[in-house]
């Protein structure tokens, strides 16, 4: 039986389309690649500057309390404040997040633990969730000093009941060896929200803090709050509000809105407050969500 030519032609015109994409594909990548060594030049620090105690010098974590090992490796320290270690935890974490429908979010927060300024290629592997400044499943960190964090928004993109994925945190000098591993595991919870609070929003919550270590509770109060950096307080108060939920009357009705527990280690709670009776202190905040701004 004869072949329609106009069936030969559009399969010629397909495979034609998936070679120029293929092309356009690798050539992206060498752009990428080349764009990146360009701005970090190779050979500016050694392997031996980025370690401590033979680990990697950056750790990987989601703010939620739901946190535990990765590869079930290492067990959870009796008391997080008393480890003997320059790392916050023992090795790599694995984390959920149950999330109220697309557009909900979270935060996930790079250590440095190190002495070393770093520049790090961080990525999201699985899909449906992107870096919400960056509208992409790839970010660059640059210039990360000793001693510091960043705290980055994620944002879910899609609906979906539950799904795995893994954020990394790679070295752009040394890509093949010093991956860092964030495994998250979503799932849809029971009640979906039309708001999802990002950076930027002001809202007013209701919190109750612990001493995650002794469950001795430090404090409860309702306070006003930006999502994101909010110079007012501690640095991971306002990015524990990331992601929360609210129905569309944003609370001026109803109450609608959700709670987060997340966890707090001393680099972004009191960590820098020399003197401060909390300075050595994890911290473990309930913040639920009262109102939003119209």
């Amino acid at each position: 039986m004869a072949v329609p030519r106009t069936m030969i032609i559009l399969s010629f015109v397909v495979i034609i389309s998936l070679l120029t994409s293929s092309i356009w594909l690798a050539l992206e990548a060498m752009s990428f690649q080349e764009d990146l060594e360009e701005l970090f030049p190779k050979n500016t620090v050694t392997e031996a500057q980025l370690q401590e105690d033979g680990r990697w010098a950056w750790e990987i974590d989601l703010l939620f309390d739901t946190c535990d090992s990765r590869l079930d490796d290492w067990e959870w320290p009796d008391s997080l404040s008393e480890q003997d270690d320059v790392f916050l935890y023992p090795g790599e974490l694995r984390c959920d997040w149950e999330h109220q429908g697309p557009g909900d979010g979270a935060s996930v927060v790079i250590y440095n633990r190190g002495n070393t300024t770093i520049d790090l290629l961080l990525e999201i592997i699985g899909g449906s969730v992107i870096f919400k400044n960056e509208d992409s499943d790839n970010l660059l960190l640059n210039g990360l000093e000793g001693g510091d964090s960043e705290i980055i928004e994620i944002s879910l993109t899609e609906d979906i009941t539950e799904k795995d994925i893994t954020i990394t945190a790679t070295h752009v000098e040394f890509q093949s060896t010093s991956t860092i591993n964030l495994d998250v595991h979503l799932f849809k919870g029971p009640t979906e929200r039309q708001v999802h609070i990002t950076d930027g929003n002001n809202i007013e919550v209701h919190y109750k803090l612990w001493n995650a270590d002794t469950d001795e509770m430090l404090d409860e109060g309702d306070l006003p709050v930006t999502g994101g950096d909010d110079s007012r307080y501690i640095k991971g108060f306002g990015w524990a509000a990331i992601g929360l939920d609210i129905e569309e009357d944003r609370g001026w009705i109803q109450d609608t809105g959700t709670t987060h527990t997340v966890l707090l280690p001393p680099p972004i709670a009191y960590g820098n407050s020399d003197g401060h009776e909390l300075q050595d202190t994890w911290l473990r905040f309930e913040v639920k969500i009262d109102r939003a701004a119209l």
